[in-house]
């Protein structure tokens, strides 16, 4: 099976892991803060936070911006659900937005006109997060112009696009959001077998969120009531959460980071020889914004499929018995049951469910050989045209 998204680990990674089992230190040693340091830096933040998920740093992030009981939290409805839990987690409810047709991101033009009818209704949102799906970012310009004038902040889940640019310069830099959240799990771009981080340009959410990952409990006499008992001395000081990542979790990330750059460069260079080989086949390749160079996570066609020849359906059964380990990134978050009983219908968001009916992902990793490249397109288009 040619799975549509795998890691690569080196005897480099394997030595880095190897030395952290062998020190002093399995969890909250060095390594931590030498991975949250190498992501910041490589990506233009001034602070970085490592957890375990990017679940937890999306949680976290809401907390530290004061998502509460009674908000709003917008998000695209074509992500994975925790771009949403994420805003029930802290009491919020929670809302979707369409996405554009061409980049299957949250639409800005749909973003401004909900805004429009929230600011009328008094419910506008107080985040929007804003999800770089396959590691093409958002239309940042135009959201934090939004964010502006509606006064709302901005979270980007960039958890398929490290490594990915928006005019020239990394997401996570935090010219256009407020925090962005990366993704380390095994299929991501670059994995710490599970992980995440939030990383952010301002001091007091990066010391919020540091303080929440790891049960709300400072050592800083600053952030205390009172002066320290003694140099053992700590204070719960809020209701955190047991979010840290392991040293071994970061010492795989210090090494992946090494390969970044190559790993986005090679997951571009299949991408082009797919849109060619692709090219005479009924579907939609993905589209590449000017503006932005995605991080590539995932290559997702779309089927113009006719009513005469197989179904969507077909084609992605007939892909898994060839041996093609295709997915479908994702199912809209507003059809799933718990989010059907808070009253969303299939419909609300027409552009995401033509996504839905169509989307198919191929395989898209570093390693995947032009041989197995040239098995995935022959099982497609025996798929497409039995």
């Amino acid at each position: 099976m040619i799975p549509y998204g795998r890691q690569e680990i080196t005897q480099h990674d394997v030595d880095a892991v190897v030395e952290v089992l062998q020190s002093d230190f399995l969890t909250q040693g060095p390594k931590v803060p030498a991975f949250e340091k190498k992501v910041a830096e490589h990506v233009g933040a001034r602070f970085g936070v490592a957890v375990n998920s990017a679940t937890s740093a999306l949680h976290i992030a809401c907390a530290a911006l004061g998502l509460s009981e009674g908000d709003w939290l917008w998000t695209s409805p074509v992500t994975f659900v925790a771009s949403a839990n994420c805003g029930l987690y802290c009491g919020a409810r929670v809302d979707f937005v369409d996405i554009d047709p061409a980049t299957y991101n949250l639409c800005p033009q749909a973003l401004e006109k909900k805004l429009k009818r929230a600011e009328a209704e008094g419910k506008l949102p107080k985040i929007v997060v804003a999800v770089h799906l396959c590691g093409q970012p958002c239309d940042m310009a135009a959201i934090k112009t939004l964010a502006d004038r509606y006064g709302f902040r901005v979270i980007e889940d960039a958890s398929h696009a490290i490594g990915g640019k928006y005019r020239g310069e990394f997401v996570g830099n935090g010219r256009y959001s407020d925090i962005t959240v990366f993704s380390f799990h095994p299929v991501k771009i670059v994995t710490t077998a599970e992980g995440g981080m939030a990383v952010t340009n301002d001091p007091e959410l990066a010391a919020d969120m540091e303080l929440l990952r790891s049960h709300g409990i400072t050592r800083d006499p600053s952030r205390m009531t009172h002066e320290p008992d003694g140099p053992w001395y700590y204070q719960q000081v809020d209701l955190g959460f047991n979010y840290r990542m392991t040293e071994l979790q970061a010492a795989l990330g210090v090494s992946q980071m090494d390969r970044l750059d190559s790993f986005v460069a090679q997951r571009h260079e299949l991408a082009k020889r797919y849109d060619n080989l692709l090219a005479d086949l009924p579907l939609t390749v993905p589209f590449q914004h000017p503006d932005s160079y995605s991080g590539l996570h995932l290559y997702v066609v779309r089927l113009h499929l006719t009513g005469a020849g197989p179904s969507h359906r077909q084609v992605f059964e007939s892909m898994r018995e060839q041996g093609i380990g295709v997915n479908l990134h994702y199912i809209p978050v507003h059809t799933q049951p718990y989010y059907a009983a808070m009253g969303f219908s299939p419909e609300d968001f027409p552009e995401a469910m033509r996504y839905y009916r169509e989307a198919i992902s191929l395989p898209m990793f570093h390693g995947l050989t032009f041989e197995q490249q040239d098995t995935v397109v022959a099982a497609l288009t025996k798929a497409i045209t039995a």
